[in-house]
This record gives structure tokens, C-alpha cells and sequence, in this order.
């Protein structure tokens, strides 16, 4: 039983993680680590294929390895997350504290997000 649901878990975290591709409120990496954790318990066969994935498997091996995301990903999320939290604060009448939290957040994760080190990209 503890086996199925670590794969149904990998299996909707991979689904949130590729959604994340394409959505900028849904985050990609996370959700692939959170697949990669739950697969790693389920399914050698899907773990290994995880991270030898065209689309995926760079993101999971340079965090594995280096604990690293590439400069080019930081500013992706960084440009996403500033103007999804500016639209809202500069646009919408929004309650003050709200708008503390929200930024808070962005905040917060962009200072771990640059805190981490960035390995070269070979492309």
C-alpha cells in the first residue's frame, strides 16, 4: 500500500511539475523533486527515467548535484514571480497586509532562489 502511494504521489507531482512548464503560477522544480523523492520509493524504472528525461532530467541533476539552479531559471522565476505580485499590489485595491504578504513571499523566495549557486550551463 505504502509503495502505491508513493507512485500516485510521484505520478501527480510529475503531472503539477510538466503543468509548471506552462503556467507560471505552478512551479516546475518542486513538484519534479517531490517526484524524483516519491519514484526513488516506488519505481527504480520511473526514477531513473525521470532523471534521464530530456526536459526534466537537467533540472533534477544540477540540484542533486550542485544544489544549483541555472542563472537563466533564476531569472525566469524572478521576472514571473515580480510581475505576478506587482499586477495585483499596483493594480487591484487590495487590503494593505495583503499586499505585505504577498510581497513577503515573492520576497522570500527570491532571496533563497539567488541564493543558491549556479552552475554554468554547457549549452
Amino acid at each position: 500500500m505504502r509503495r502505491v502511494l508513493f507512485l500516485v504521489g510521484g505520478y501527480l507531482s510529475l503531472a503539477l511539475g510538466a503543468l509548471g512548464l506552462f503556467l507560471p503560477l505552478v512551479p516546475t522544480t518542486p513538484f519534479l523533486m517531490l517526484a524524483a523523492a516519491c519514484f526513488a520509493r516506488s519505481s527504480k524504472k520511473l526514477h531513473a527515467w525521470l532523471h534521464e528525461n530530456r526536459l526534466f532530467g537537467p533540472i533534477l541533476q544540477d540540484w542533486e548535484r550542485y544544489g544549483a539552479i541555472r542563472p537563466r531559471v533564476k531569472v525566469v522565476a524572478s521576472v514571473m514571480m515580480a510581475g505576478l505580485v506587482a499586477y495585483p499590489i499596483l493594480f487591484r485595491d487590495l487590503p494593505l497586509v495583503i499586499e505585505l504578504l504577498a510581497a513577503g513571499s515573492v520576497a522570500g523566495v527570491l532571496v533563497f532562489l539567488w541564493s543558491r549557486p549556479s552552475r554554468p550551463s554547457s549549452r
